[in-house]
């Protein structure tokens, strides 16, 4: 198949999609958590309708379904490739304005409305890759949504190529977008047997060629501390102070433990939320391991750090409670290693040399793998995510593109 001659759409895709406001909430228990995530779900069927694909449809819960059928004479496994439409509640998702730095030269980018946001070439080590390259940014007032913006434009581009270029033979191939990833629930309303696939793919990964098939194992931990109150005034001897207590909790989590001091497959614990007052206190934590008994043992260190401090305060109480997210996919895809090395192979062929790597956080592809579709996190080209300065490379758009493309046709040569 041949690319040069192809009119990619993908960053106007992108850009489009970036402007839209889809930071979803984890606060809200609803389904999507935020009902602007549906904006651009509505967006994205009338464009896949717009291209012949009739069966398009947003659901109730904000998940975009829609069917590339098949143009081969053979049984092939139906594919799926996936990415989410939500971005992160940690920034601002709202007015959106992305800014495209033609041909970087290798220096800091300043961005135009918060001269302070400086995406430092000494700091962004991928950027020595992108020398001569297009970079897109956001103008320093919120994030981009590169995560995962870039991939809902590359599986766009992707279907627009194969379904322009018939001789390109490929099974059924399903897509999925999924909103409230970034809140951890992108795929409690997921319809597998509606979806109907064998086999999946996320869109959500970082640096150009990197293919994931592990991530960590995740578990939330909410500790809810019940305090002892008294008047300030005449509080000696009997106020037991709540914010205290859960102060006294975070200062003892070790400090080789946290994010801030771990990488490659270190485990951490990490609080991500306090509320309450002298009374009552409620502390959140996320809890990550590549493996679950790390993950258990993490658990347990918290538990006992809580059991410790409380012993100094004979007037109060606590409740411990973990809720499982997602585990590691490897151990499903063990089970079907084809699955990567197509993805090995796919890479390849669009002239980029593919890494094999492992995420320190979760895609929908964690929870799917476990739920009956292995799937393993292709790279999107996105940087920095999460922050005023998230970056993508249109090049590396343009080969993640290419890449589903060429990953769609392998599934049918080997079948």
């Amino acid at each position: 198949m041949n690319f040069n001659d192809y009119k990619f759409t993908v960053t106007d895709r992108f850009i489009k999609y970036a402007k839209i406001d889809t930071q979803s909430d984890p606060e809200s228990s609803s389904c999507p958590s935020t009902a602007k995530q549906k904006n651009l779900g509505k967006v994205l069927v009338e464009e896949l309708k717009a291209m012949g694909i009739n069966d398009a449809e947003l659901d109730e819960h904000g998940y975009v379904y829609a069917t590339i059928e098949s143009n081969s004479s053979k049984k092939v496994p139906v594919i799926c490739f996936c990415s989410h439409m939500d971005t992160s509640p940690d920034c601002s998702g709202t007015n959106v304005n992305p800014v495209i730095h033609q041909k970087f030269a290798g220096k800091d980018i300043i961005l135009p409305k918060d001269s302070t946001q400086i995406i430092k070439f000494s700091e962004h080590a991928a950027l020595a890759e992108q020398i001569g390259n297009d970079i897109i940014t956001a103008d320093g007032t919120t994030l981009l949504g590169a995560d995962n913006k870039a991939g809902l434009a590359e599986i766009m581009d992707a279907t627009h190529y194969l379904v322009t270029h018939p001789e390109v033979k490929h099974g059924q191939i399903r897509l999925l977008f999924t909103p409230d990833e970034e809140i951890g629930r992108g795929a409690d309303k997921v319809n597998i047997k509606k979806l109907g696939a064998d086999f999946g793919y996320t869109m959500d990964g970082e640096t150009l060629g990197h293919i994931e098939n592990e991530t960590f194992s995740a578990d939330a931990v909410s500790i809810l501390i019940k305090g002892f109150a008294t008047h300030p005034g005449f509080a000696k001897d009997k106020m037991q102070h709540a914010i205290k207590i859960a102060a006294d909790i975070i200062s003892k989590i070790p400090k080789n433990k946290t994010p801030e001091t771990t990488e490659n497959k270190q485990p951490f614990i990490h609080p991500t939320a306090i509320s309450g007052g002298l009374e009552q206190v409620e502390l959140k934590f996320i809890i990550r391991a590549f493996d679950t008994p790390t993950l258990l043992a993490l658990e347990e260190e918290l538990r006992s750090i809580t059991v410790s401090v409380l012993t100094n305060y004979n007037k109060c109480s606590y409740e411990f409670k973990v809720t499982e997210q997602y585990r590691n996919m490897k151990d499903v895809l063990e089970t079907c290693k084809h699955i990567v090395d197509y993805a090995v192979e796919a890479v390849k062929r669009t002239g980029v040399k593919p890494v094999l790597s492992s995420i320190r956080g979760g895609t929908d592809g964690s929870r799917l793998s476990f739920m009956g579709l292995p799937c393993p996190n292709i790279y999107a080209g996105e940087h920095a995510f999460h922050s005023k300065q998230e970056w993508v490379s249109v090049q590396d758009m343009q080969k993640a593109t290419e890449t589903i493309v060429q990953l769609a046709a392998i599934w049918e040569e080997n079948s």
